[in-house]
């Protein structure tokens, strides 16, 4: 399923802000907006967003700051830094509190749009159904129900052979025992009465 994100722009320039709002929305996507940190936090508790386009430098509360109270109320919202304030110890901190990409300005509108898309995909791939796992196969028909633990291991042995077809050694290697081993424990089942293919 592919999602159309909400994107929250925080840049406490209006020029920008209103670029940046310009170029998200022309893309397809909805797009908020805030001044500064404390504005971003109110936007989010009425509408929390997909992705934060986050600059660093903002008045009061830093964007790091901001950065690190979205992370312990949303930590699913994917961030993107677009900031003119790139120092390595910005950009560690970051890195470290998992933004998706850091971005300096001025950035190519190219860049960006690459920088969403890999939210989205990072978006798309938490929120995707987990995989089912496959049920085991079927026991093979003739066999008891296993009340003892030598009678586990059978039915966990002849199980793992009719997974395999009869294949000897797959089945020692599925099982994680030598082929010898293997041969023993069939020879001993089919004493006890057990059909072996």
């Amino acid at each position: 399923m592919k999602l159309n994100p909400h994107i929250l722009i925080v840049d406490d320039e209006p020029r920008m802000r209103d670029l940046l709002h310009r170029a998200i929305t022309s893309w397809g996507h909805k797009a908020s907006v805030a001044r500064s940190g404390e504005e971003a936090l109110r936007v989010i508790q009425q509408e929390p967003p997909n992705i934060i386009l986050l600059d660093l430098n903002l008045p009061a509360m830093s964007g790091l700051e901001f950065l690190e109270r979205v992370r312990e109320t949303h930590p699913a919202t994917e961030i993107i830094i677009l900031t003119g304030f790139g120092d390595l110890d910005a950009a560690k901190k970051a890195i470290h509190l998992d933004v998706v990409e850091f971005l300096t300005k001025p950035a190519h509108l190219g860049e960006l749009e690459q920088a969403l898309d890999r939210a989205r995909k990072r978006l798309e791939e938490t929120t995707a159904p987990a995989a089912i796992a496959p049920l085991p196969p079927a026991l093979p028909p003739d066999l008891p129900p296993a009340t003892t633990l030598d009678a586990l291991e059978r039915e966990h042995i002849l199980t793992a052979l009719a997974r395999n077809n009869g294949n000897r050694s797959a089945t020692a290697t599925e099982l994680g025992i030598s082929l010898r081993t293997l041969y023993y424990r069939l020879n001993e089942y089919q004493k006890q009465g057990f059909h072996i293919d």
